[in-house]
């Protein structure tokens, strides 16, 4: 795999000054249990980033419930943690992939290219008998030098004319309900971008947090051309990651992130919603 590692690659290289390691645990109904659980153990030399504090920017008008962290915060808390463009960074949560990802893409699009995933969920690391530890780490720290990365991220405006001219094929990750617009538990609006095709991004994640092989990502995603260019949205821009992630790992090259997703398509009054009601 070309993103994921497993627990046994991460385990022999704890101890390695060149490696680093994002503890991303994070619940949504509930924002301060991540921190607490992180608190009480983690992976040895894990540092904690928190999705709203530290992944993502506070809300605004546009941008979603989960808009982008400016380039400048982020830059400076991966320097703290002893993140430069030399480390090999290694995301996990226990979350089936979803809050991890969303690092692994932030850092991508930040111009890190040697970030990957850790394959399966906290729980399924300690059930191994994987080191654990409750002990703070420090680092010297580093400076992170961003080299920012346009080809992984989707704007409003591509999101648009997607919609308007068939430019991109768009997925939309969320769960049927929510695409098919009968309920939506979060956001204001229910339905989904006019021509987006339904890829629920769980369907790329197996028992405990493990990833499905390339082949299988790949059976996933075959009614789609391996050369189409693909936008990927889902709420708030966090579970549509994995499944940015799944499209890599199956050989698709041209596939961006509209972070703002469903969120911030439906805080512009005029946009067209297709499969839901007001």
């Amino acid at each position: 795999m070309k993103h994921i590692v497993s627990q046994t690659w991460l385990a022999e290289r704890l101890n390695k000054e060149d490696v680093r390691i994002i503890d991303c645990r994070f619940h949504l109904n509930d924002p301060k249990r991540g921190l607490a659980e992180y608190i009480e153990d983690h992976i040895h030399g894990a540092f904690y980033f928190d999705l709203e504090k530290d992944l993502s920017a506070p809300v605004s008008e546009h941008g979603g419930r989960h808009p982008l962290p400016s380039v400048e915060e982020v830059t400076e808390k991966l320097g703290a943690a002893g993140i430069d463009e030399t480390v090999t960074v290694v995301a996990y949560d226990d979350q089936d992939g979803a809050m991890a990802a969303r690092c692994w893409w932030l850092l991508r699009y930040l111009g890190h290219e040697r970030v990957y995933v850790l394959d399966g969920n906290y729980t399924q690391w300690k059930e191994k008998g994987f080191p654990v530890t409750d002990k703070i780490p420090t680092v010297p720290p580093r400076s992170f030098r961003p080299r920012l990365q346009p080809s992984w991220l989707a704007t409003v405006d591509d999101v648009r004319r997607a919609v308007r001219e068939g430019s991109a094929v768009l997925i939309d990750s969320r769960e049927w309900k929510r695409y098919a617009g009968i309920e939506e538990p979060i956001d204001l609006v229910a339905g989904h971008i006019p021509g987006a095709v339904h890829m629920f991004w769980k369907d790329g994640i197996m028992t405990g947090g493990y990833w499905k092989s390339q082949e299988q990502q790949a059976q996933r995603f075959a009614s789609i051309r391996k050369d189409a260019p693909i936008i990927v949205y889902c709420g708030s821009g966090v579970t549509a990651c994995p499944n940015v992630l799944a499209l890599k790992e199956a050989g698709y090259t041209n596939v961006r992130l509209y972070a703002g997703s469903w969120s911030d398509w439906i805080s512009y009054p005029d946009h067209p919603i297709a499969g839901g009601e007001k």
